[in-house]
């Protein structure tokens, strides 16, 4: 599979990038400074950014799929991601590949009939921005037209290079409900969620939908 990653440099895209090519896929790691991408065997570098139509277009050609594992929040010219979906989906539907998101927790449900996550007093002020973006982002894809093959994967609450944890290999799958453990806790390391990620990619299960991982 030829799989063009943006945001390949940051917490997610580097461990999606090398789950996937430890099952032997072409990744083109794109990013606004290629130089932090390692070198390893089938991963090249792009610099770019997927606010270019032109770009995108170009670097697309040819891609089996395209992930998006960058930040939600606006980057430091003022753009956000959500301002890139009208090109990433027109892209997709000239260039043929299915668009994998990384997600945010944010627009998830903490109960069936109950408020979204973002919406709860205890969500922490200074994340609400970045998730009230990503939330905007699953939003423009379930408008997304309806040759395009997408999906969105929202991690749990706790998820970031602040609580890396170590590979389990196991992980369960949720909906639009935030996904907590027996104690109470939602979480998932990034080794384990780039696991299911490219579990998806591999079998896909999830097609124009959102869907969550946690332990």
């Amino acid at each position: 599979m030829r799989i063009v990653l943006f945001g390949a440099t940051g917490y997610a895209g580097g461990r999606i990038a090398k789950e996937a090519l430890s099952r032997g896929h072409e990744v083109v790691g794109v990013a606004r400074d290629v130089s932090g991408l390692p070198e390893a065997d089938g991963l090249s570098g792009r610099q770019g950014t997927m606010h270019d139509p032109e770009f995108v277009l170009d670097v697309t050609k040819g891609a089996d799929a395209v992930l998006i594992a960058t930040p939600g929040r606006p980057a430091s010219d003022g753009k956000k991601l959500l301002d890139a979906v009208p090109t990433l989906l027109d892209a997709a539907r000239t260039n043929g590949f299915r668009l994998g998101v990384v997600g945010g927790a944010g627009s998830l449900r903490v109960a069936e009939g109950g408020p979204r996550v973002i919406d709860t007093p205890e969500f922490p002020e200074e994340f609400k921005v970045e998730a009230g973006s990503h939330s905007e982002v699953l939003d423009a894809l379930r408008e997304a037209p309806a040759d395009v093959d997408w999906f969105y994967v929202s991690p749990p609450a706790v998820f970031g290079s602040y609580a890396p944890g170590e590979r389990t290999g196991h992980y369960r799958v949720g909906g639009d409900l935030l996904l907590s453990d027996e104690a109470g806790s939602s979480t998932i390391g990034g080794d384990d969620f780039a696991l299911a990620f490219v579990d998806e990619l591999d079998r896909p299960a999830h097609h124009r939908t959102r869907f969550t991982v946690a332990y």
